[in-house]
C-alpha cells in the first residue's frame, strides 16, 4: 500500500544561515566550523548552537569537488549483529548495483547520541541519499535530517510523522495481529518477554497495541520479563525458565524478537511441555534462523528486504528527480507454525 503525499520544498543551508542566527560573519562561522582561526569560545559556543539549533552539517567536500555531491546513500542502522538489518542491507544493495549510488553503513547501537554522531559525519560527505532505521530520533537528529539536501527514507516502522518518505510497518499494528492470532486459538494467561524499552520504540509499539487487544477481551499480559543487551539464545532460555518457575499457569510466551524466542523453544522442548496444547509460543520477525529448529516457531515476517529494496527505490528514483514524500506501508505475515495453532481454521 503506497500512499504519496507532496512535502514543501527544502533549501539546503548555508553558512549565511548560521552567520544570521549566530550573530557574527560568515568567516567567523567557516573558521569555527573548521576548527581554524583565533575565535573566543564566548562566539564559538555562539556559533555551535546555532548550527545544532540548525541542523546545519558542513561540507567537508566543498572546497575539494566541483559538485557538492557524492554518489554515496548513507544507511543508519542501529546494529550489525542483529540478523534483521544485514537482510535489510542486502535489499538496499540489490537495488543499488543497478545504478551508480554506493551504499555506506553507520550503525548506532541504539544510542539517540550515536545516531547524532553518526549523521553528523555522514551527512557531511553530502551523500545523494539517507536511509535511516526507524522514526524516532533526537531533536538534533531530526533538524539534521531535515536540513539535508537529500531524499530522507526512513525505514522499518510507519507509526509517526516522518521527516521525508518512510517505509515499513506498522508496529502496533502488528501487535494487535498477533494478539487476535493467540486470543483465536484459546490462550489466556499470556506473558510477554522483551527487550527494554525505551530505546526499542518498536517492540514497544508492539507491545502497547498487543495490550490494547488484549483489554477489548478483558485480559491483560499475565506476567512480563525484560532485559537490556542484545538478543540471543541464551537470554531466551534464562527468562523463559523465570517466567515459567515465577508463573506456572502461563499458557503463552509472546517474544519481542525470534532469537530469545528460538531459546526459550528450545528450553521448553527440553522440559517435555505439550506444544501448543499446553504451552503456545510466538516470535517476531521472521529470520532464517527458526527453519533449523526442532519445532517452527511461529512468528510475523516484517518483509525486511522488500523494505530495503523499497527504500532504495525511492533514493534512486529522486536522483533522476522524481518522487518526494513517499509513504509504503508493508503488511506483514503471521506464521503459525508448529508453536501456535490448537485449533485447525
Amino acid at each position: 500500500m503506497t500512499d504519496t503525499r507532496s512535502t514543501p520544498s527544502r533549501r539546503p543551508l548555508t553558512l549565511r544561515d548560521v552567520s544570521e542566527a549566530s550573530g557574527v560573519s560568515e568567516m567567523t562561522v567557516s573558521r569555527v566550523l573548521r576548527n581554524r582561526g583565533d575565535v573566543s569560545e564566548a562566539t564559538r559556543e555562539r556559533v555551535l548552537e546555532a548550527a545544532r539549533t540548525l541542523g546545519y552539517v558542513p561540507n567537508k567536500i566543498a572546497g575539494a569537488l566541483a559538485s557538492s555531491r557524492v554518489n554515496l546513500v548513507a544507511v543508519v542502522i542501529p546494529s550489525l549483529s542483529n540478523m534483521v538489518f544485514p537482510e535489510v542491507l542486502s535489499g538496499i544493495a540489490e537495488v543499488l548495483d543497478g545504478t551508480d549510488l554506493q551504499p555506506v553503513v553507520g550503525v548506532t547501537n541504539y544510542s539517540p547520541e550515536r545516531e547524532e554522531k553518526v549523521l553528523y559525519e555522514m551527512l557531511s560527505w553530502r551523500p545523494s541519499g539517507i536511509i535511516v532505521a526507524g522514526i524516532e530520533h533526537s531533536e538534533i537528529s531530526r533538524q539534521m535530517l531535515r536540513a539535508a539536501d537529500a531524499p530522507v527514507v526512513e525505514i522499518m516502522d510507519v507509526d509517526g510523522e516522518p521527516v521525508d518518505a518512510v517505509v515499513g510497518i506498522s508496529h502496533r499494528r502488528a501487535g494487535r495481529k498477533m494478539a487476535e492470532a493467540i486470543l483465536k486459538q484459546g490462550f489466556e494467561q499470556i506473558g510477554f518477554l522483551g527487550t527494554q524499552m525505551p530505546l526499542d520504540h518498536r517492540a514497544r509499539k508492539r507491545f502497547e497495541g498487543f495490550t490494547e487487544t488484549l483489554a477489548k477481551a478483558g485480559l491483560e499480559v499475565a506476567d512480563q520479563e525484560f532485559y537490556s543487551g542484545g538478543s540471543a539464545l541464551l537470554k531466551g532460555r534464562e527468562m523463559t525458565a523465570a517466567m515459567l518457575d515465577r508463573s506456572p499457569d502461563i499458557d503463552f510466551l509472546y517474544y519481542s524478537n525470534d532469537l530469545i524466542g528460538a531459546g526459550g523453544l528450545l528450553y521448553c522442548i527440553e522440559r517435555g511441555y505439550d506444544i501448543p496444547g499446553r504451552l503456545g509460543l510466538a516470535g517476531f520477525n521472521g529470520v532464517e534462523l527458526l527453519q533449523g529448529l526442532p519445532r517452527r516457531l511461529a512468528t510475523m515476517d516484517t518483509e525486511r528486504h522488500q523494505i530495503g529494496r523499497e527504500a532504495a527505490g525511492i533514493v534512486a528514483r529522486r536522483a533522476e528527480g522524481g518522487g518526494g514524500g513517499e509513504r509504503i506501508e508493508i503488511e506483514p505475515r503471521i506464521s503459525h507454525g508448529d508453536t501456535l495453532r490448537r485449533y485447525k481454521p
